[in-house]
């Protein structure tokens, strides 16, 4: 099992940004568990569990410069493989390549500290995707303008609405300047001015040849951003290509007719 960042110069180009191969990574559900020796001692029996499998044999390639969408049910294992992405969790088995520079934006907050100011935490979360403190400082007041949360910014964090959260979050993540930007369902949250921004910010990107995925119960999103997608069912990959025929294969077998 492996994940791997290459730069962007490691090799041919092969039009690939990230390649998934046979990725599988399970969970361990315990119903009946030790919290300690003294505990399996005298209880004289082994914690019980078992084995849940998050995804099974995994594979597609996310083409550069695209906007791939993946959609599937909640349990599917959209969100688990994008933690696989980042590093957040590390498959059982098969490999994961990327190449460039990745950000990822996968949950309100995450890599906020709550007792520290919008500010501060530019600094904290931008220093966690690997800018430097010169580059934080030189955008920093583009992150500020684009997360538009103004007065706030020198406010602790956990004064902040869901949407402060994740708009000061993008803001980051966008200005880490990314090869391939990793977004997880967040937008939801935003309101209808700021999914705007995104759009646009996404078509930016992709003008400029970088790649994102966005993981999405909205289809009517996915079918507007993404040009590819990935169908996840179970776990197990159902369908992956141009986004159209995927998004239609999926929304039939949820009932939902096509688009």
């Amino acid at each position: 099992m492996t994940i791997e960042y290459l730069p962007l110069d490691a090799s041919a180009d092969t039009g690939v940004a990230v390649r998934v191969d046979h990725v599988n990574k399970r969970f361990r559900l315990y119903h009946e568990r030790n919290q300690s020796l003294k505990s399996a001692i005298m209880r004289r029996r082994k914690s019980v569990y078992e084995d849940r499998w998050a995804l099974r044999d995994v594979s597609f390639d996310v083409p550069r410069g695209s906007t791939f969408g993946l959609i599937g049910s909640n349990g599917s294992g959209k969100s688990t493989l994008l933690k696989c992405l980042t590093k957040i969790y590390w498959p059982e088995s098969g490999t994961i390549t990327a190449t460039g520079r990745v950000a990822g934006l996968l949950e309100v907050g995450s890599g906020f500290h709550p007792e520290l100011s919008g500010l501060e935490n530019i600094y904290l979360n931008g220093s966690i995707l690997g800018m430097s403190r010169k580059e934080l400082d030189e955008k920093r007041d583009d992150i500020i303008e684009f997360a538009g949360v103004g007065a706030y910014i020198d406010q602790p964090v956990k004064n902040y609405s869901s949407g402060m959260y994740v708009r000061l979050g993008f803001a980051i993540a966008i200005n880490v300047n990314p090869d391939i930007l990793v977004v997880d369902e967040v937008l939801a949250v935003g309101d209808a001015e700021f999914q705007e921004k995104c759009r646009q910010k996404f078509a930016d990107l992709k003008q400029q040849g970088r790649t994102v995925i966005l993981v999405s119960h909205s289809m009517d999103l996915v079918t507007q951003m993404c040009d590819h997608a990935a169908w996840l069912q179970n776990g197990e990959v159902r369908a992956v290509g141009e986004a159209g025929p995927v998004i239609d294969g999926y929304l039939g077998f949820v009932g939902g007719g096509s688009r």
